[in-house]
């Protein structure tokens, strides 16, 4: 009896869990550690500082939990049978520089295959453009990444277009994230608290897009006083305004405000400072408005409330002008039920997207995306383990209308509603780490389902090696309203799976109206010696189905024109393609020096049915070294390089020019009187290959700080500082060469009170 009484004292388990927070300031700490030292079980809190010990005996335990950056903490706790013991720890910063650490620990508890995650440390270490840190500055340089412009450049994600990548900020879905002008996002750096890029093979959790997610995390306003910052540059002006609503104190309810704003003046200030580099070339405007109000609970539950208004403008004088505006309001909450061992999170936004261009023709060309999507994920943690598990609602309607150049119409006014549902299992052994997830997406307005499996494990056969492997099922529903051939292409609206698709493809009957892809990606990481970090990996994916706008569109799709072949008269085309690579990394930090350093090699191809061809953003190799070194403690000094080399793009060259008619009065037109427009024979699809490319930035900034927590902050940088000519694209008409970013030096300061 007593030898049965000791088992089932010892048998009896139950849990711990809680939040780590910032001891200052409230704040909730992601990838940071709890340890207990009784067993050595461990817990690893998530992006909303939260960390689970599940069953563990009962009686005391001592606690250890620590973080980058900050000092650890013990506390002991008392566990008691079938009850969940909550246990917050607070943790107060290291006195150190502002360095950006390599975290092991973490690495061997998570797969982390095909993600980079980026800080707002690390967003603030590269070369500034215009004086003004931006995320997109930093996405650059990622492995994988490609951007094919200085001025209206997009962001292509180891061989995905940018409809094909799901830009997300605190779970809301953004449709338009990158200004004009492609040196700027539309989030403002100081509220971005991390962001995780999935360049392939991600989890359950993502669906809607086939090739990359872009999941940006912000942070709250200040808990505990009233603070601001205002600044000013060559490019670009800011505010920011944050407080608290309620006061943070350890252990209670407390809540917070922050609002920002940000616009650009670079048409009327190019005038002034740019003369040389011909400023109707830099017409580019744009205003950024973010607001959020954060309520956090005692039992570490909170409520966020979001609201935000993004506008774009570019206006070349008697060519083209473009403007857009995005407006949403949204919100999050996360809710902490005592005793369960279930934790609820959910999401919800209404936004809309407009754009509209003009040109000389009066043409109609105008796209806009509206609607909402909300959701909500349940998470129960074992032992080791945790099930993850979620619904999503997404509801929009498009309207499009459109002209080519060769002035048939295409246009889209339909609704559209998608049903998701997905579940992962995240299992942790002593060398394994594994999520198998499955996500199931009903797109109810087109009558198609998806069943998507997605897999990543990863084994440490050491704590500091990992090998990796991911692999997964991707749809979407969005296609973009500029093709993928397009190589300069402002205009950037959206699409509807639309119905009027081709029958076949080649050969084959076209089932489905969605686009689809399939990704492998594998590899290996390494960090040594604690401060350096070498990410090696290889990865594929093959894209079932694109859907793209048809250019070559001649003749409308009616009952007159059905003699002439499809591809001259039909709205859209079906393609299939691949892209396939690899890449290298190396970063090191410690002390005063970051280093990031990355090679990517790629190949994309595309058949549309007929040729096999590579897209205008198929660069092969890809290189990018950052450099930054930080000094002076008492007025912190950094200087930052950044270099760029990148293989030319594809292009198609110009065979010979022609008198084009287009022949809008049907057999009443007389060609051999009237006068027609300059027509351009083509060689092959983009059978040439562009210059290399390549570029140095430089900036420095530094930082007086004054009384009352107060400083000041001035930057001064060099785009292009070799003033390399870069060829952006070549303007057939006019024969002229157009080129990317000449020598920009810039300025600014920032006041922080």
């Amino acid at each position: 009896m007593g030898a049965l009484a000791v088992f089932t004292v010892h048998a009896q388990t139950g849990d711990i869990r809680g939040f780590l927070y910032n001891g200052e300031n409230g704040d909730r700490i992601s990838g940071g550690f709890v340890v207990a030292l009784s067993n050595g079980r461990t817990g690893i809190t998530d992006l909303d500082g939260y960390y689970s010990l599940a069953k563990m005996p009962v009686g005391a335990h001592t606690l250890m939990a620590w973080a980058n950056d900050y000092d650890t903490v013990f506390v002991t706790v008392q566990v008691q049978a079938n009850v969940n013991t909550r246990q917050d720890m607070y943790l107060n910063r290291q006195k150190s520089f502002d360095v950006v650490e390599i975290n092991r620990a973490r690495l061997v508890k998570t797969t982390r295959v095909g993600v980079t995650t980026i800080d707002a440390k690390e967003i603030k270490k590269i070369p500034t453009i215009g004086a003004e840190a931006d995320i997109i500055q930093y996405l650059q340089v990622l492995p994988g990444v490609v951007f094919s412009g200085d001025q209206g450049g997009q962001l292509y994600i180891r061989g995905g277009s940018p409809v094909m990548n799901r830009v997300m900020l605190d779970g809301l879905t953004i449709y338009n994230p990158f200004h004009s002008i492609g040196l700027y996002s539309v989030f403002e750096t100081d509220l971005i608290k991390t962001a995780d890029v999935s360049s392939a093979g991600f989890g359950a959790e993502y669906g809607g897009r086939v090739s990359a997610v872009v999941d940006i995390k912000t942070r709250d306003g200040n808990h505990n006083r009233v603070t601001g910052k205002v600044g000013a540059g060559t490019f670009t002006s800011k505010f920011l305004l944050e407080g608290p609503l309620k006061k943070y104190v350890a252990g209670r309810s407390n809540s917070s405000f922050v609002v920002s704003f940000r616009n650009s003046y670079l048409k009327q200030s190019s005038r002034i400072f740019y003369q040389y580099a011909n400023p109707d070339k830099l017409p580019y405007t744009f205003g950024d408005l973010f607001g959020k109000l954060s309520f956090n609970m005692a039992n570490g539950g909170y409520a966020k409330l979001y609201a935000f208004h993004f506008s774009d403008n570019v206006a070349f004088p008697g060519t083209t002008s473009y403007n857009w505006s995005a407006n949403g309001l949204g919100g999050k909450f996360l809710i902490v039920p005592e005793q369960a061992k279930t934790r609820i999170d959910g999401f919800f936004l209404y936004s809309n997207y407009r754009i509209a261009q003009a040109e000389a023709d009066n043409s109609p060309r105008n796209s806009s995306i509206g609607g909402f999507n909300m959701g909500m994920n349940f998470t129960y943690n074992f032992r080791k383990d945790d099930f993850k598990w979620g619904i999503e609602i997404n509801g929009f309607n498009t309207d499009f209308n459109f002209r080519n150049t060769n002035n048939r119409f295409v246009g889209q006014l339909e609704s559209t509603t998608e049903l998701n549902v997905f579940g992962n299992y995240k299992l942790i052994r002593k060398h394994w780490v594994a999520n198998a997830g499955l996500r199931g997406q009903y797109y109810a307005s087109l009558g198609n389902r998806s069943l998507e499996p997605r897999m990543q494990v990863r084994y440490s056969p050491v704590p500091w090696v990992g090998i990796k492997f991911a692999t997964g099922m991707y749809s979407q529903n969005l296609l973009a309203a500029n093709s993928d051939r397009d190589v300069v292409n402002l205009f950037y609206g959206f699409l509807s799976g639309p119905d009027n698709l081709p029958k076949t493809f080649d050969g084959e009957a076209v089932r489905t109206r969605l686009q689809k892809a399939q990704h492998l990606v594998g590899g290996f990481d390494w960090t040594f010696a604690k401060h350096h970090y070498i990410n090696v990996e290889g990865f594929y994916k093959f894209f079932n189905q694109i859907t793209n706008i048809n250019r070559d569109k001649l003749f409308d799709d009616d009952e007159q024109n059905q003699d002439k072949p499809a591809q001259l008269r039909q709205d859209y085309i079906i393609e299939r393609g691949n892209a396939y690579g690899g890449d290298f990394s190396y970063k090191y930090s410690y002390r005063h020096w970051y280093i990031w350093s990355v090679y990517s090699l790629t190949w994309v191809n595309r058949y549309d049915g007929i040729i096999t061809y590579q897209p205008v953003f198929d660069r092969r190799h890809n290189v990018n070294l950052l450099l930054s070194y930080e000094f002076d403690k008492k007025n912190p000094t950094e200087i930052s390089l950044r270099w760029n080399l990148g293989s030319g793009f594809p292009f198609t060259q110009t065979q010979g020019y022609y008198e084009k008619f287009d022949f809008q009065n049907g057999i009443g037109t007389n060609y051999t009187t009237g006068s027609g427009s300059l027509g351009v024979i083509y060689s092959g699809l983009n059978q040439g290959r562009l210059p290399y490319y390549h570029r140095l930035d430089f900036s420095a900034k530094r930082t007086w700080k004054l009384k009352n927590k107060r400083e000041w902050n001035v930057v001064v940088s060099l785009t292009n500082v070799y003033n390399r000519a870069n060829i952006f694209y070549y303007d057939r008409v006019n024969l002229t060469r157009v080129n990317q970013l000449p020598i920009l030096p810039a300025a600014g300061f920032t006041y922080s009170f």
